[in-house]
């Protein structure tokens, strides 16, 4: 990983007064994603995760000597990279400590490129996959808690292998996180023996898709994979093929996974599948309970969400600061082996461990496993559409 750049002289002086006399009593952390755009749906659970570590970690009255964690909400329309970079910015101007987010890949890139890395800012997306970020020169800034596209596109060719699918058409969203993830499946299906008719790109917000059906109707295939999104130009070639008859199912990636998908185009949907960032066990149980019906713990990202929180407040409690210089080069710490294996509701534990000194292995909703330059490796929760619902059939 490379090594961390060294926060300057003065800037190191102004943490030291900042924290004189004992911790600052606020910690702030932007949750910055898209309240708007083609993947709203998933951002208020999303930030209802991230915001439920928050408040756990308040009520411990452990992190820095009783610190209050307030969050931040601020919009990245999921496309918009001034709309993002704006927000980015206000968050800075309005003293957060660290960003969870962006969302999705592009904007996420947008963010690191002109608000992180100039701010010294540490940021942490729930739900950003493009392979590309996997290798920016981010200054050991930047962090998620979601696997890459990259091993994406393996899990969804060993998946339509295993349903015993041959060829498929495949169209993307035009942007980062579209041709990340497209080229990853069209590249791993073909390396098992699969058939690509056709890769097409299609624009999101258009009220019709019926050009982009005609292509990929001509091309044909046993099954059209969608890497879209779930509230926008996805949802458009969907109902598109149903219309022509095209396509009666569909391969979802991580982007087209929600309930709105399903509510959105009823029935006709059932049979499809897919996959999505996620895990069972011990993790998801324990935020799911503390959930409650308050929001819905295994909506896409919303584990992760929870993680990316808890990843920085323990990190903060490890370096004993709040400065992203010096807490950034914790976060790999507490996020592996070795260590005590910590919980969602074990956050004021892992407080006491680390003011103690001792080793945490932060495991989370979603273990959490941090590899290479701050990224997940990852494990993805199979979805099929069954009776008008995403319904999870199995991990892998």
């Amino acid at each position: 990983m490379k090594k961390m750049l060294l926060a300057s002289t003065a800037a190191a002086l102004v943490a030291s007064s900042a924290l004189a006399g004992g911790h600052a009593k606020e910690v702030k952390l932007g949750v910055l994603i898209g309240f708007t755009g083609p993947i709203e749906s998933l951002a208020g659970p999303m930030a209802s995760g991230a915001e439920l570590a928050m408040q756990e970690a308040t009520d411990s009255g452990k992190l820095l000597d009783a610190a209050k964690v307030i969050p931040m909400r601020a919009d990245t329309g999921c496309i918009d990279n001034g709309l993002s970079t704006s927000n980015g910015e206000r968050l800075i101007a309005e003293g957060v400590h660290g960003i969870i987010g962006g969302d999705c890949s592009g904007v996420t890139g947008a963010i690191l490129q002109n608000v992180a890395i100039p701010n010294g800012m540490v940021m942490i997306s729930p739900s950003a996959t493009s392979p590309g970020l996997s290798t920016v020169e981010d200054n050991d800034l930047f962090f998620r808690t979601a696997p890459s596209d990259a091993r994406e596109g393996e899990v969804m060719a060993e998946v339509l292998q295993d349903r015993g699918v041959t060829s498929i058409a495949l169209t993307y969203t035009n942007n980062d996180y579209g041709k990340g993830l497209a080229d990853a499946i069209e590249s791993n299906f073909k390396k098992i023996g699969g058939e690509v008719t056709i890769v097409a790109a299609h624009e999101d917000g258009k009220a019709d898709y019926s050009a982009e059906m005609g292509a990929l109707a001509s091309a044909g295939g046993d099954i059209l994979v969608v890497a879209g999104y779930l509230d926008q130009g996805g949802l458009g070639i969907i109902n598109a093929a149903l219309d022509s008859g095209a396509f009666e199912t569909f391969g979802l990636p991580g982007g087209m996974i929600g309930d709105s998908l399903p509510a959105n185009v009823g029935s006709a949907l059932n049979g499809s599948y897919g996959q999505i960032a996620g895990s069972g066990g011990e993790g998801i149980e324990k935020l799911t309970a503390m959930a409650g019906d308050a929001f819905d713990a295994t909506s896409p990202y919303t584990p992760e969400s929870y993680d990316a929180a808890a990843l920085f407040m323990l990190a903060m409690q490890a370096a004993d600061s709040t400065d992203p210089a010096e807490y950034g080069p914790k976060i790999l710490e507490v996020a592996n082996a070795p260590g005590e294996k910590i919980y969602p509701g074990e956050l004021g534990k892992a407080f006491d461990i680390l003011r103690e000194g001792g080793d945490i292995d932060y495991v989370g909703a979603s273990a959490v496993e941090l590899i290479g330059p701050g990224e997940s490796a990852g494990t993805y929760r199979l979805i099929e559409v069954k009776d008008g619902e995403n319904a999870t059939i199995g991990f892998k």
